[in-house]
């Protein structure tokens, strides 16, 4: 006996006549709850189910900022719930434009309208965006949706993409966010102790004639630097994280920052399972959404974020143009692992290469997940170590010469 589909609770924002509505229905599929509304004469824009993550809620903070990849996400699946839906395209990208809170997004979409309403394809509006707003994996899948009539799937594929790095990035941050956070609060505390305890100690040893041990001559050294050295270092910092920031992007950088990020320790590992998991998730999306192999060789290997497996994409592009198998082209690159390339070979052989990768994809996925769990476990006892090492440092060597003294008087 076949299991019933499980009812869930949906959330909708939709338009009813010439007003905007929001409320929940509960339905076993986005297309029975789509078909729902209609025959309440709603226009759904933007629908998700309660199970669904939290990252398809609308954007609404820096309007001026540069598209995120949550900002794509969400316009991507209101776009096709609306499609799913049997709105006409024209009228789908209107009523999108009026809800992307991004407005460097939302200028470039309202071209990408008066394009399509001038006859080009949607793909085409993009791709001639003059501002490259668009991501090329978005503009090739929407291009592959259109030809093969399944238009809202491939903006559903896209959307799903979006959400998988965001989450991607999310377990990178969260296994990075605790050691930064004590290590600025370890060179707050050493700021602080330079500035205003070490020079209050160096005054009374200096008025007692008490001979400091080499730790606190140091130490003392460096409080007599702290008030010109720390405003230097502050504003070293911002300039570098400034020109990072505008630079990090730029070849000359990006060929050895990179390849080092792959290489490094403790977290070279990690950084290498994220950019396979991109590349896997990103080839699948392309390859099921009919997008050409050749073509999908050329575009995710960017998407890893990586120049290295965006260098090997190419070579394996070029190997497959000449006529070699995919999983051949691969094994002749050292970054794809063995059983990555063992996976793609069956897939070809089986005819489903797009599910070998996604498959291979959600193991690199999970992967990454239990590397940042077990990193975070591992570096939360060692900062711990080190911020009570600096302290422990700090407080030695200003109370070392009053031990002497007390050693001193208690021989006279």
């Amino acid at each position: 006996m076949a299991q019933e589909a499980e009812v869930t609770t949906w959330t909708y924002t939709g338009i009813s006549g010439s007003q905007k509505v929001k409320g929940t229905i509960e339905g076993t599929s986005r297309q029975q709850v789509i078909e729902r509304l209609k025959s309440q004469n709603i226009l759904p824009t933007d629908l998700k189910s309660n199970s669904e993550s939290g990252l398809n809620m609308e954007i609404s903070l820096g309007n001026g900022r540069y598209p995120k990849k949550k900002d794509y996400a969400v316009m991507a699946r209101q776009l096709a719930t609306m499609v799913a839906a049997g709105v006409p395209l024209v009228r789908s990208l209107n009523i999108i434009c009026d809800q992307i809170e991004n407005k460097r997004l939302r200028e470039s979409m309202r071209k990408c309208v008066s394009q399509v309403e001038n006859g080009s394809s949607f793909s085409e509006a993009m791709a001639n965006d003059p501002d490259e707003m668009f991501p090329p994996i978005m503009v090739h899948m929407v291009e592959a949706g259109e030809a093969g009539g399944f238009l809202d799937q491939s903006l559903l594929t896209v959307a799903d993409s979006f959400e998988a790095d965001v989450k991607l990035q999310n377990q990178i941050k969260s296994a990075m966010a605790y050691p930064v956070i004590v290590l600025c609060i370890a060179f707050l505390l050493v700021g602080v102790m330079l500035l205003t305890i070490v020079p209050t100690f160096e005054d009374m040893y200096s008025s007692m004639g008490a001979q400091l041990p080499a730790i606190t001559q140091i130490l003392v050294d460096l409080g007599n630097i702290a008030p010109v050295g720390i405003p230097v270092l502050i504003v070293a910092i911002i300039a570098f994280s400034v020109y990072w920031r505008q630079n990090h992007n730029k070849m000359y950088i990006r060929s050895w920052w990179e390849p080092f990020k792959l290489k490094a320790p403790v977290f070279g590992k990690l950084n290498t399972k994220v950019s396979l998991a991109r590349f896997c998730r990103n080839f699948a999306s392309m390859l099921s959404s009919g997008v050409p192999i050749l073509e999908a060789l050329d575009i995710v290997g960017s998407t890893s974020g990586n120049i290295v497996y965006e260098n090997a994409s190419k070579l394996v592009a070029r190997e497959v143009e000449k006529g070699s198998r995919l999983s051949d082209a691969m094994a002749l690159q050292t970054v794809y692992p063995n059983m990555l390339v063992q996976m793609v070979a069956i897939g070809e052989d089986a005819g489903a290469i797009d599910q070998m990768l996604a498959s291979a994809g959600r193991s690199y996925d999970e992967e990454v997940e239990t590397m940042a769990k077990s990193l975070t476990s591992l570096l939360e006892p060692l900062m711990i170590l080190v911020l009570g090492g600096v302290v422990g440092f700090m407080v030695l060597a200003l109370y070392m010469p009053m031990f002497s003294m007390f050693d001193a008087i208690n021989n006279m």
